[in-house]
């Protein structure tokens, strides 16, 4: 793999780093014991859709409610 930048960065007084010309704002940060930091560009978008697992979810706790499986009533008053 052939690095794109090469140069030296400081950590400052509140312990970060700053990147020069990042493509990407948000980054996943591992870090290792031999003192390696690796750095994954993220990027954080709105879903398009709600996932079938959610959808699964969901119908699953409407049935329960239309079927009376539901908790007791939470008291509130105290609030």
């Amino acid at each position: 793999m052939i690095a794109l930048k090469d140069y030296t960065v400081h950590i400052d007084s509140k312990k970060r780093v700053t990147l020069r010309g990042a493509m990407y704002q948000y980054y996943q940060v591992r870090e290792y014991d031999n003192g390696c930091i690796m750095l994954e560009p993220r990027e954080l978008v709105v879903p398009d859709t709600i996932s079938s697992k959610t959808m699964e979810d969901m119908d699953a706790a409407i049935n329960n409610f239309r079927a009376g499986d539901v908790s007791e009533a939470i008291d509130l008053s105290d609030f």
